[in-house]
């Protein structure tokens, strides 16, 4: 499904050049511009005398476009304790969108929507979920979950972020979970509400699925040894990043990788929301060398293992006994690929796999608690998982996203909010309660710390020296939505 052209492709030579001059100090500014007047309009005047100099470059950009370059602010939290910081922190991280402005790339959403904060000032797909955790609010994920059914309704999928340049992917898929928060004391009821949208999401995440072979995927479809299906991240585009043009082509510039590949495999890791990891890397090491789509990651299987079955519970719950079973079938399907392939016994974990070259990744990350939240893994699998979470990952702040110090920003020495949550609720559920307890101990204190010393609630936390993280395409974010979201769960003693 098309839908709206970017900035990039709306704008064309005029965009990549005040990309590339490096006009705005952060590139998402430049795409998040605002035109004064109509794209065809403004295209004709620059072709017609396109300016020769930057400083005139900048009087036409000025002249053309209305650019804000400040982050979404925030209401002072100062005196409050930590979760009366963060409750007072919810309505200034709610915004509303019902009609973008005219020929801007903001896609309007016909509710309220939580947006993560500092430089991100518009809606996150997986971010929302971990943010309305500890909203614990079912009114407001009703209004989420709706805005990402518009999304599907509108688009096909719900794409990264309520940009135009984000259409060419999505992230994590956890509409469902989103859905269940709406009803959690029966999320089955709210899966039969959104079945239409959940079904309409899956298809889109397995499009090319009859046309997938071995050795050759189509799209996100990747047809393993012995004919079973999994996933991979993707992206329908393989421009640079609109948010990040001017990176994106100095970084194809030292790769050794023709651009157009370098360029996919980029935005293929900014739809797994690990954007970047050494997970990706051909190396463990280097960015030039990313290649996300060679890679069959275990977490996203793991979430459409789990939207296997949310469909499955919410037809049934319709009366649609037949789709239920259907589901159920795939669901059980991708659970005996997930653990037949992506089950690394030397190394005690569930690990990616490199399609290219038939064989596991053997890396230790925070990836390898999925099966444990999604209930794939059986207990001997849990009981692996957990020894070697708490020997290569805790740290004294919480969880590491990877054991691997690499510069990029989901790997050592960072933390993630959402990956706290889902090793807690993982291994909460195998029994694992003392590590659990230990992650969201210590997890919770590295936050409420740095807001004691800062004020600050960040995007990312260093939980080796127990501050900001670090590394990355961008400076440290505040807000923020997801580690406001799971450390209140946490604070509020509800892990489960």
């Amino acid at each position: 499904m098309t839908g709206p052209r970017s900035p990039a492709e709306t704008f064309a030579e005029l965009f990549e050049r005040v990309a590339l001059a490096g006009l705005c100090e952060d590139g998402k500014t430049w795409a998040d511009a605002e035109p004064l007047r109509s794209p065809g309009a403004i295209l004709r005047a620059y072709r017609a005398a396109p300016p020769v100099t930057d400083a005139g470059l900048r009087a036409f950009v000025a002249a053309n476009f209305r650019i804000d370059a400040s982050p979404l602010e925030t209401t002072s939290t100062a005196g409050l304790c930590v979760a009366r910081a963060i409750e007072a922190l919810w309505p200034a991280l709610t915004r509303t969108a019902p009609a973008a402005p005219r020929y801007s790339s903001l896609l309007p959403l016909p509710h309220p929507y939580l947006a993560p904060g500092g430089r991100f000032t518009e809606t996150y797909y997986w971010d929302s979920y971990f943010a309305l955790l500890g909203l614990d609010d079912p009114q407001a994920a009703r209004e989420m979950a709706d805005n990402f059914a518009h999304l599907i309704r509108a688009h096909g999928h719900v794409p990264n972020g309520n940009r135009t340049y984000y259409l060419g992917r999505s992230q994590p898929p956890v509409f469902f979970l989103t859905a269940g928060l709406t009803e959690p004391r029966d999320p089955a009821a709210a899966y039969a509400r959104y079945l239409p949208e959940l079904v309409a999401e899956y298809r889109w995440w397995m499009r090319g699925a009859t046309q997938a072979r071995q050795g050759a995927p189509v799209r996100r479809v990747v047809r393993m040894p012995g004919g079973a299906l999994l996933n991979r991240y993707w992206d329908d585009k393989d421009t640079p990043r609109d948010e990040s043009f001017r990176a994106d082509v100095r970084l194809a510039k030292a790769s050794p990788q023709p651009e157009r590949e370098i360029w996919r495999n980029l935005r293929a890791g900014a739809e797994s929301g690990w954007d970047f990891t050494s997970r990706w890397l051909a190396d463990g090491q280097s960015l030039e060398l990313i290649r996300t789509t060679d890679i069959v990651p275990i977490d996203l299987n793991c979430i459409l293992h789990g939207l296997e079955g949310a469909i499955a519970d919410g037809a049934e719950r319709a009366g649609d006994a037949s789709g239920a079973a259907r589901y159920r079938r795939k669901a059980a399907a991708r659970k005996a690929a997930i653990v037949r392939h992506l089950w690394n016994e030397p190394t005690g974990l569930f690990d990616d796999f490199d399609w290219t070259a038939a064989r596991l990744r053997g890396a230790v990350t925070a990836a390898a608690v999925y099966p444990l939240f999604f209930a794939i893994a059986d207990a001997g699998q849990a009981a692996r998982t957990a020894q070697v979470v708490a020997r290569e990952l805790l740290a004294p702040g919480g969880l590491l996203a990877t054991n691997r110090v690499t510069g990029q920003q989901w790997d050592a020495p960072n933390g993630w909010a959402p990956l706290q949550w889902l090793a807690v609720r993982g291994l909460e559920a195998y029994g694992h309660n003392a590590l659990a307890g230990e992650i969201a101990g210590r997890w919770s204190a590295l936050v409420s710390d740095v807001y004691a010393r800062t004020g600050r609630f960040l995007e990312k936390y260093d939980v080796v020296t127990l501050g900001a993280g670090g590394g990355g395409e961008y400076p440290i974010q505040d807000g923020f939505g997801w580690t406001n979201g799971v450390t209140a769960r946490f604070l509020a003693g509800q892990p489960s």
